[in-house]
């Protein structure tokens, strides 16, 4: 199934479902009458539709009778009720993405015909400005070319890995759950700076240029983070100073105890 010219229904316009119709149309991969939203909130169907001229519907079997790819972004649930009323349109030809969370492909495949090609897929919010993160999971049925048709899609969104379903709650205690992490790292050295006499704006404006520079150097010469933090520690000085604090605050620990727990926890939503 090679994604160019195919034809999306996005189930659910929030946040992340705008994203993805947004992010499509922004990439080019798709035209705004190859693609179909439906949602239940009126208001915000319009809204998207005003923004970028997609179709649009109230009737989730309609957008599945339109669509190759159905993408269902709604709230886990909500996510029986929708795989109910679109089971009797899909078929075979179709590949269904789901980006619910603690919905298992399991569940997905059992509300669905048999042998219908499912992905289940976990973004993270990054997504909105093109940045993303994120993870596919093929389920039974889905094969190299719906694996290769879902990552074009979401390389629209950003970066896009393929792991094994069973690792996907890991990966919500990373990527998922990490844009809070990195947000109360960023406010905190804000706050230091304040703290040390900056202004609130030029403070944020160093802590956000240094975690965004600091990423994208490892991404691009991928030296790893631990060499990094040694060329910049110098003998007896401020840096290192600081990592000594840092180290006595347990800050690793804690990052990784953060993962543990949110992984767990999503276990425990499935």
């Amino acid at each position: 199934m090679s994604f160019s010219r195919k034809k999306v229904g996005v189930i659910g316009v929030g946040v992340m479902g705008s994203a993805i119709t947004q992010g499509l149309l922004r990439a080019g991969l798709v035209q705004p009458k190859d693609i179909t939203a439906s949602d239940s909130n009126k208001d915000a169907l319009q809204r998207l539709q005003e923004a970028v001229s997609v179709q649009v519907t109230s009737d989730n079997s309609v957008l599945v009778q339109r669509s190759e790819v159905v993408i269902i972004a709604v709230k886990p649930n909500q996510m029986e009720e929708i795989l109910n009323e679109i089971a009797p349109s899909v078929t075979l030809k179709h590949l269904v993405v789901s980006i619910a969370a603690g919905i298992r492909i399991s569940t997905l495949e059992k509300h669905l015909p048999a042998g219908v090609p499912v992905i289940r897929v976990m973004p993270n919010i990054p997504a909105l400005i093109g940045e993303g993160m994120s993870t596919l999971a093929l389920g039974t049925h889905a094969g190299i070319d719906e694996q290769d048709a879902a990552e074009v899609l979401f390389s629209a969104l950003g970066k896009v890995i393929t792991l094994r379903e069973r690792e996907l709650d890991a990966v919500t205690g990373i990527s998922g759950c990490g844009p809070a992490y990195m947000a109360i790292i960023i406010e905190a050295l804000a706050d230091g700076g304040v703290k040390m006499g900056l202004s609130r704006q030029v403070a944020l404006e160093l802590a956000v240029q240094t975690m965004i520079g600091t990423a994208r150097m490892i991404q691009v010469t991928g030296e790893h983070p631990a060499a990094l933090k040694d060329r910049i520690c110098s003998p007896g000085g401020s840096t290192i100073s600081g990592v000594h604090v840092l180290e006595k605050g347990c800050l690793r620990g804690l990052l990784m105890d953060a993962v543990e727990t949110a992984t767990e926890r999503s276990e425990e939503l499935q």
